[in-house]
């Protein structure tokens, strides 16, 4: 399994701004109020995060220990995909409330404290479980052994033949 890259975190946060924007922009030329996430949102965020690294943390103990203890792999995979989707949508989710914020910093009339401090909440929300996630996939990384390496197959000429 390859770790979360930057470009990948990049694309769903530009995602989620385009969406998020987007969102504001046909409600208000519907004639409906913006979008305002809730405040639990960036709350459950954050307690998220906090449950993904304390996953993390005995399979690292486990791993790096002085004893190194054997894991189950099956959940040590099962805590990097986790953290590897909540890394994306920790991005996301900022993303998105990053594209609201825009939209409604851009307006000529000056939003409510109260919506604006819900969305820069979620923002900072979003950018916990992406830290969080990222911390989480580098605890259930197995260094690689030796025997991990798989060799491709022989060039011609250099192994033994079947003739000889």
């Amino acid at each position: 399994m390859k770790r979360t890259g930057a470009g990948v975190i990049v694309a769903a946060v530009a995602i989620g701004v385009m969406l998020g924007f987007a969102i504001d922009q046909v409600l208000t030329a519907t004639g409906r109020p913006t979008f305002t996430p809730s405040f639990l949102l960036p709350i459950l965020l954050v307690l998220l995060g906090a449950a993904l690294v304390a996953f993390a943390l005995p399979i690292r103990r486990a791993i790096a220990g002085p004893t190194q203890t054997p894991i189950d792999p099956f959940r040590a995979v099962r805590v990097a995909m986790l953290a590897k989707a909540s890394t994306l949508v920790g991005a996301g989710v900022a993303g998105v409330a990053a594209g609201l914020l825009a939209f409604v910093l851009t307006r000529p009339v000056a939003p409510s404290l109260g919506s604006t401090g819900a969305v820069i909440a979620s923002v900072v929300g979003g950018l916990v479980l992406v830290a969080a996630g990222l911390v989480a996939e580098h605890l259930c990384t197995i260094r690689k052994d030796d025997d991990d390496e798989h060799p491709g197959p022989p060039e011609p000429g250099l192994g033994l033949s079947h003739h000889d």
